[in-house]
């Protein structure tokens, strides 16, 4: 792995911009006493990351950003919270790089991923090396009380796995996001992502599970279209604030807090799709 640190930093400090290694090194980084992070974050990965997704995020997806600065606190905990869409988790990646990009000071959003991403093979790790960490109450409290951005994505795999006629409507909206948020202080940032949804149009799936994915998607295209990406961030709706901590075991109360995410992440997406000129474009 040393070895494999070793090419990611000599290639980022090649072909990523001086800018970007600039502002990377505002990065905060907690060493647990072997180079890596508790859950295994380095910074030159993360600087990796950013240089391998950057032609992606610029040329190919083009990605317009709205309003990140202004939502995401330079610290303490909070959670970003999206929907998903594209039969593959690129959306996550360009959201990942936006929020690298645009909050101040930098923030690693710390992607809360389902239990089958961190055994992929050698695709676990690298993410884990970004920032990913498996989706346990466990990995998420510790997190937010050492006040770490988590982004989660509360559709999981049936977002991703969404039939294109579907597209933009939020499928099944969990809580966990809105429990986590309440009972460790967090304000919940929501966040519409519009464009992904037309990136990959499925039309069906293959129910057979391999290297831990849950199903092969079947899709129109066999790699992702440029469409043009549109991300929005919204008003943060301030749970640390509106909810005392007991309110993370009450039904009603964390049922009530997570409607008003899936509400505000809608209107999101309502009013990006009403404001673009096209899919493309």
């Amino acid at each position: 792995m040393s070895f494999s640190l070793d090419i990611a930093r000599l290639a980022a400090a090649a072909w990523l911009a001086p800018e970007a290694r600039e502002r990377l090194k505002q990065l905060r980084f907690r060493d647990a006493g072997h180079g890596y992070d508790t859950f295994g974050l380095h910074p030159d990965v993360v600087a990796f990351g950013e240089m391998m997704l950057t032609p992606l995020y610029d040329r190919y997806f083009r990605v317009s950003s709205y309003g990140c600065a202004d939502a995401i606190p330079a610290s303490g905990p909070a959670v970003l919270a999206a929907n998903h869409s594209g039969a593959l988790p690129i959306d996550g990646a360009m959201l990942w790089l936006d929020v690298l990009r645009h909050s101040s000071p930098v923030r690693v959003p710390r992607a809360v991923a389902d239990h089958f991403v961190p055994m992929i093979p050698l695709i676990g790790t690298l993410f884990a090396r970004g920032g990913m960490v498996g989706g346990s109450r466990g990995n998420a409290r510790v997190l937010l009380e050492s006040g770490e951005l988590l982004m989660i994505f509360p559709e999981g795999v049936p977002g991703i796995a969404k039939h294109f006629r579907d597209r933009y409507k939020l499928q099944d909206w969990r809580v966990g996001h809105v429990e986590l948020a309440i009972r460790h202080g967090a304000p919940v940032i929501p966040v519409g992502l519009v464009g992904p949804e037309e990136q990959m149009p499925q039309i069906g799936r293959i129910p057979i599970q391999v290297a831990g994915l849950p199903f092969l998607p079947i899709t129109l295209t066999p790699l992702p279209m440029p469409v043009h990406y549109h991300i929005h961030y919204g008003q943060p709706i301030r749970t640390d604030l509106d909810y005392r901590p007991e309110h993370a075991d009450d039904p009603s109360a964390v049922r009530e807090a997570s409607a008003r995410v899936k509400a505000a992440v809608q209107g999101l997406l309502d009013a990006g799709i009403a404001q673009r000129q096209g899919i493309f474009a």
